[in-house]
């Protein structure tokens, strides 16, 4: 029961310093927080602090690894889909929705590390978990690739970064959209193009 009790204290810690941390960065920045500055909003001893991290540039590391885990552990339950048979119009990603869905319970730490003030490493770590998951995991599925007119490194890119460019977009507007319906205006863009999806078509 003690342990039980010490592993609850040591969790309930870590969330405030996360809660913290996320406060001060959009109030100043990651680079202008100071180890004073996450204990006094934290409500903790500097001791404290030092239990779990060596500095706060281990915190943000430790941090964002331990995002990337819980994204992982929320969405490796889920079938690898081919994205060749999705509906398009109809149906999203269910490992997209899953993203979105933590995403939103987490969007003060989430929005405040991929905000201007925040770590644009991030930004890279969760480029490299949707690639492993969207795409790496895709070339198992036996489809083929005929007549290409771009690199497959380039659309991979093109790809990410127009992802994480809507999942921004989607934070900063304080997530009007449910997590299915972002998700799927996602895929639309990404596997209709965004021309088609907005409804431009060429004449001919």
């Amino acid at each position: 029961m003690k342990k039980v009790s010490i592993d609850r204290r040591i969790i309930r810690t870590k969330k405030m310093i996360r809660s913290a941390l996320a406060e001060l960065i959009n109030e100043n920045g990651f680079n202008n927080i100071s180890i004073t500055d996450l204990t006094k909003r934290a409500d903790i001893n500097r001791g404290t602090f030092y239990l779990h991290y060596i500095d706060k540039y281990d915190l943000l590391d430790k941090i964002e690894n331990e995002i990337i885990q819980e994204i992982e552990d929320k969405t490796k339950h889920i079938d690898s889909i081919n994205i060749m048979n999705i509906d398009t119009l109809n149906e999203p990603l269910p490992f997209i929705v899953k993203l979105f869905e933590y995403f939103k319970e987490n969007s003060v730490i989430i929005k405040s590390l991929l905000g201007p003030k925040g770590d644009p490493t991030f930004e890279s770590k969760i480029k490299k978990f949707i690639k492993t998951n969207l795409f790496d995991k895709q070339k198992s599925k036996n489809f083929s690739i005929n007549n290409a007119i771009v690199s497959e490194e380039y659309f991979i890119q093109y790809i990410l970064a127009a992802d994480l460019g809507v999942i921004k977009h989607w934070l900063e507007k304080n997530m009007k959209e449910s997590p299915d319906e972002i998700a799927l205006i996602l895929i639309r863009m990404s596997l209709l193009g965004p021309l088609k999806a907005i409804g431009i078509n060429k004449h001919l």
